[in-house]
């Protein structure tokens, strides 16, 4: 600053003299005052126009130009284009953390509309989107009450009471697949709202599989409970001769064991979903257990259904299976049990170990029962679902076989399959990865294939 005052007074200097030499015969005085306000009007014009580059430098979009001046506008300049750098660096930052922000909202599994004063949408990430059926480009800025039309919703954004959420259908919600969406209002800013949804489907289900499932257990024990305290009553306030009593007692025995097979299916579903997975390690010989399922199935035939049933066990090679013994017998065991309790005395029941082409393989057991429904297919692996309950009482199951099978093939990786058809049987097999399976050692291979009739 001082170097410019001290230039400026240079200039004036040398208008000044200029002038004074230049009239000094006329009226040096006058030449003088003329040369100052020359050389001051000169000086005013080399700063605006100095101040001119400095404005279209400034209005340029690009400051990364050099811009070639001197002095005290070249100072100016650099200032300004430091601060012009620092605004545009703290816009790119701020630009920079809104995006990480927003995108951070649009990984939540929580829908979030921002709503402005006048309730129209501003902005909603692709869960939002999903729950309410928006498009994120053509219904901005649309009312959401045009959007959202469920009056449980409309009524609750019309009375304002915003401290709870309220439960409304999605709009592809159907009979057979009913969506539930949880949404909350929450007041921001001038006017704004923010909405949040949620999918509480699954919760919902949950919930209600809790009820059924209680339910169930409450009715399944009070029957047994039931004939139980009966008989004691009898045998408490009546004379009975031996034979009849020996009758009461036997039926008391069969609905005491009827209640511990029910604990214990509870139990081993218990176990199931609260144990880590089997391990991959551990290797468990199909021979081995494809007999000891035939010696069971077979005891349990004759018990059943009296002379028993015909038996077809099939081997298609020796091999050996990943996974927990119990847990593998426990599923076969469940699947032999269903088939020999619904397939007709002498009628025939096959008990199968195939590998498939794709390498994967399967342990599988059809029956001669009457067959299921196929609407009834989907629901069969449900606690407690029974395609005819007085029929599945009769025969003693309790309606979590096929629950315990498939919790047991989602352990090992594998996958339950369901074919039926009414009036012909029904077909059941744990299908494999072919990860899981590997060839049974020399030592304990037997021969590759094996069909033995009753």
């Amino acid at each position: 600053m001082v170097w410019r005052v001290f230039r400026f007074f240079l200039f004036q200097l040398g208008g000044g003299l200029i002038g004074y030499w230049s009239l000094a015969l006329a009226n040096p005085l006058h030449g003088l005052i003329i040369g100052l306000l020359v050389a001051s009007a000169l000086w005013v014009a080399i700063d605006l126009r100095r101040v001119a580059q400095l404005l279209t430098w400034l209005k340029e979009a690009d400051q990364s130009r050099p811009l070639r001046l001197h002095g005290l506008w070249a100072e100016v300049a650099a200032r300004a284009s430091r601060l012009l750098r620092q605004q545009e660096s703290r816009a790119l930052n701020s630009e920079r953390r809104l995006q990480e922000f927003l995108s951070a909202i649009q990984a939540s599994p929580n829908g979030v509309v921002l709503l402005d004063a006048l309730g129209r949408i501003e902005w909603c990430n692709e869960t939002a989107a999903d729950h309410f059926g928006f498009d994120p480009k053509r219904d901005m800025q649309q009312q959401i009450g045009n959007l959202v039309r469920e009056p449980v919703f409309l009524a609750y954004q019309a009375a304002g009471d915003f401290t709870h959420d309220v439960q409304m259908p999605g709009p592809r919600s159907t009979a057979s697949r009913p969506v539930r969406l949880a949404v909350h209002l929450h007041d921001y800013g001038e006017g704004r709202r923010l909405l949040l949804s949620r999918d509480v489907t699954a919760l919902e289900q949950a919930e209600a599989m809790r009820r059924d499932f209680v339910a169930n257990v409450s009715h399944e024990i009070r029957t047994p409970l039931t004939v139980l305290s009966g008989f004691i009553e009898t045998l408490q306030t009546l004379p009975l001769a031996a034979a009849e009593r020996e009758c009461y007692l036997a039926l008391m025995a069969q609905q005491a064991q009827r209640m511990q097979t029910l604990v214990n299916d509870l139990l081993t579903l218990s176990r199931l979903e609260g144990s880590p997975p089997p391990r991959a390690d551990e290797w468990v010989s199909l021979q081995r257990l494809l007999a000891q399922c035939e010696q069971e199935g077979r005891a349990l035939s004759t018990t059943v259904a009296a002379p028993g049933h015909a038996w077809c066990v099939v081997n298609t090679g020796p091999a050996e299976l990943a996974g927990s013994y119990s847990e593998l017998l426990s599923a076969a065991g469940n699947l032999i049990s269903n088939a020999v309790r619904y397939t007709p005395a002498s009628g025939l029941i096959e008990v199968a170990w195939r590998t498939l082409p794709d390498g994967q393989a399967e342990l599988s057991v059809k029956d001669a029962g009457p067959g299921i429904a196929p609407e009834h297919l989907p629901r069969l692996t449900e606690r407690f679902y029974r395609v005819d309950r007085s029929r599945s009482r009769d025969t003693g199951g309790t309606g979590l076989g096929l629950a315990i099978v498939k919790h047991v093939a989602q352990r090992h990786g594998a996958e339950l399959r369901i074919d039926s058809v009414p009036g012909q049987g029904s077909r059941f097999a744990i299908v494999f990865p072919a990860s899981r399976i590997r060839a049974e050692s020399d030592a304990l291979a037997l021969r590759p294939t094996e069909a033995r009739w009753a």
